[in-house]
Parts: structure tokens; C-alpha cells; sequence
């Protein structure tokens, strides 16, 4: 019998990744590149259910979120003591940092879709991050989960609309399922696969799914594996979504394009204001759902690698903290190069860092019991690994500045 659908928290991991960088990232790829680049969405896509099962399976059948794993008494201390730092300086720090661009991101989708300047801009991001603080400090868990689902059925309508707008040539689209590397798109499809591909979704997913299903039966973790599968792949399908309207309304026209925001305005003239409008809603959501995921996402690691308690007021009080420098930051109109020079080299750290130690728990009976990796998870497990220590010395570089 198929198990039931029942989305949960794998929506909460594509609310997370589905952010403005992603939504620039896609609108590049397919505004330079057209739908080449299709494929590595979805290599990108298949690789992230791969993790995130088995963060899953760490927080069902472990019993434990994957920062209480990364300090949890098996594991050697230097490994523990990098872990923790790895955790404050890319999640902590880094999220600080990032949450700026996901509530500018937010923010930009609203003046895209009502117009005005850069007064409004201010209003708009302001907006943004008081919904996000509101639903952080005010939503039980259960109380977000909808939310935020929510926020990616938004994002699903706003850019499956907007495809539609465009009318796509759907031959091309499916021939972008091909792997092929066109003329200065290797950069390109790469972060296509970073932006995708997450550190802080492993331990926002092995938290949330004990706050979702509090017992390890059979049924809990079919369910929790088909949640992953659906909303990841919903979320993959999204960026896929993303890309396609941009291939199909601005590859080959000459029109230079930054971002998301570029792309809803480029588009009008040739579409009309509902094509504008649908991109700026799916924009909006993006910013505001990983404006809410990032400070979460940070909340559950910080409090799970220093042993505080997810039920006490430092949890909120983490979270909102990342909000409120995002908001300050992003008000200012400061770019803080510095602590994104930081934050790229600790998410290229502890990106390989965290699947490693992910994949080793995974067979770690004293954690799991008989409900270790098999073979075949352990073969795909180490590609993606493979994959995630290429991505991670790439961020490293380009911070220090050898690669572009």
C-alpha cells in the first residue's frame, strides 16, 4: 500500500532553499544560458532527498537532531570542538549575514508586484521581517509548518502562472533534462547545485521531523520519507519553474539581469503587468519563507551543539536575533562583505564536514540500531558526499578569491 501523503517539514526544507538566491540563481542560468542547465536542478534535486532522508531517518529512528549527534559522546573531540565552531560561524554568523539578502529579496517581490521607490523598498523589507519575527515568535511549531507550506504553494502558483504567461517551448525544456555544459556555464550550474543543496536544511529537517511525529513506528518514517521526496521535489520543481521563464522570456534578448527583481521587470513589457506581478508574489515568498526557515534553521543547531534547551526562551530568542540584524542590515543598505567572506568559507567547511559526519552516524548501530544504511545508501550517500566537499572547497576559493 502506498503510504499516505502528508506534507510536513520536507516543505520547511524547500521553503529554506527556495530563497532569493536561489530564485537569482535560476534567473541567470536561464536568462545566459536558456534551458541547458535544467539537469543540474535536477542532479541537485535528487541529491538533497538523498541527504535529507537521511537526516530524516537520524531524527526518527535515532531520536536525535544532528547537532545533538555532532556532540554526542561517540564522537571524537576535535571533531566535536570543529563541529561547534563550523556550526556558530556558518549558521550563526553566516545566517546573520544572509538574512539581509532574504529579507531585501522579500521585499523586492512587494515592490515588484504594488511599484513605488526606494521609500517603499524600506517599508516593504521592514514588512518582511516583522512578518517573519511575528511567525517566529508567535507560531508553535505546528503553527509555522502550515505557514510555510503555505509560502511554497505560493511559490508554486506564482511561477507555474508565470511559465504559463511566457509559453515555453516544452521540447526544450525536456532536452535541458541532458547533461551538457554550455560555453561558461560550468561556474553557473555549480551554484546551481549550491544554492540547492543546503548545510543548515540537515539540521532544520532532523528537528522538525521529531516535532512533527513523536513516535519512530514503520508508518511515521514512510511518511516523513515520502514528505521529503514530494516537497524537495516540489521545490526542485520550482527552481526548474524559475529558470524556464526566465529561458523562455529573456535568453537571447540582450537584456542584462541581476536578479529575480530584473527579470519581473524585463518581462512586463513583452507579457503584461500580470507576468510582473506573479514573478514579484513568487519572489516575495521565497525572501519571507527563508527569512523565517534561516533564523529557525540557526535556532535548532546553536541550541542543539551547546546543549540549550529548544523549549526555552534562548531558542526565540536566537531566532530573532538573526531577524533583527537581517532587518538592520538590510535598512542600513550596508553589504556586509566581510561576514559573507566568513560565512562562504565556514559553509565551505562544514558543508562536506556535516555530510561526512552525517553519512558515518548513519551507520553508527550505538545510534540507530539495526536501522543503519544499507549498501546502496551508503554508495549514493558517499556521491553526494563527493559532490558536497567539491561545492565546499569551491566557497572556500572563491571567498579567498582564486576562483571566480
Amino acid at each position: 500500500m502506498m503510504p499516505k501523503v502528508s506534507i510536513g517539514p520536507g516543505a520547511l526544507v524547500a521553503a529554506a532553499f527556495i530563497g532569493p538566491g536561489t530564485v537569482t540563481a535560476c534567473t541567470l542560468a536561464g536568462a545566459n544560458f536558456g534551458f541547458a542547465l535544467i539537469w543540474a536542478l535536477a542532479f541537485a534535486t535528487i541529491a538533497t532527498i538523498i541527504l535529507q532522508e537521511m537526516a530524516v531517518r537520524l531524527g526518527l529512528l535515532g531520536g536525535a537532531g544532528l547537532g545533538e549527534a555532532l556532540v554526542s559522546p561517540g564522537t571524537p573531540p576535535v571533531m566535536k570542538w570543529a563541529a561547534v565552531l563550523l556550526v556558530l560561524a556558518a549558521l550563526a554568523l553566516g545566517n546573520a549575514a544572509y538574512e539581509a539578502g532574504n529579507i531585501t529579496g522579500g521585499a523586492l517581490g512587494l515592490r515588484a508586484v504594488f511599484g513605488g521607490d526606494e521609500t517603499i523598498q524600506r517599508i516593504a523589507a521592514i514588512a518582511t521581517g516583522l512578518i517573519a519575527a511575528a511567525a517566529l515568535l508567535l507560531g508553535r511549531y505546528k503553527v509555522l509548518e502550515r505557514f510555510l507550506i503555505g509560502l511554497v504553494i505560493l511559490m508554486s502558483l506564482a511561477f507555474a502562472g508565470s511559465l504559463i504567461l511566457v509559453r515555453p517551448d516544452f521540447g526544450s525544456m525536456l532536452g535541458g533534462l541532458k547533461p551538457q555544459i554550455p560555453e561558461g556555464g560550468l561556474l553557473t550550474a555549480m551554484a546551481l547545485i549550491g544554492t540547492t543543496i543546503v548545510p543548515y536544511n540537515l539540521f532544520l529537517h532532523a528537528a522538525a521531523v521529531r516535532e512533527r511525529w513523536k513516535s519512530a513506528s514503520p508508518e511515521s518514517l514512510a511518511a516523513a520519507v515520502t514528505d521529503t521526496r514530494v516537497s524537495v521535489g516540489l521545490g526542485g520543481l520550482i527552481s526548474i519553474l524559475i529558470l524556464s521563464t526566465a529561458a523562455a522570456s529573456l535568453f537571447g534578448t540582450g537584456i542584462l539581469i541581476n536578479s529575480g527583481a530584473d527579470m519581473a521587470s524585463a518581462i512586463e513589457p513583452a507579457y503584461g503587468p500580470a507576468a510582473r506581478a506573479l514573478v514579484g508574489a513568487g519572489l516575495f515568498a521565497a525572501g519571507l519563507s527563508s527569512s523565517i526557515t534561516a533564523p529557525l534553521a540557526t535556532a535548532y543547531a546553536v541550541c542543539e551543539v551547546t546543549r540549550i534547551s529548544k523549549s526555552s526562551a534562548a531558542f526565540k530568542a536566537i531566532a530573532l536575533l538573526i531577524v533583527a540584524i537581517g532587518m538592520g542590515v538590510a535598512l542600513l543598505g550596508i553589504r556586509p562583505v566581510q561576514l559573507i567572506l566568513v560565512a562562504q568559507v565556514a559553509n565551505g567547511l562544514l558543508l562536506p564536514v556535516v555530510a561526512i559526519f552525517l553519512l558515518i552516524t548513519m551507520n553508527r548501530k550505538s545510534v540507530l540500531g539495526e536501522n543503519t544504511n544499507g549498501p546502496l545508501r551508503n554508495l549514493l550517500g558517499a556521491g553526494v558526499v563527493l559532490i558536497a566537499a567539491f561545492l565546499g572547497l569551491r566557497l572556500i576559493l572563491r571567498a579567498a578569491g582564486i576562483w571566480p
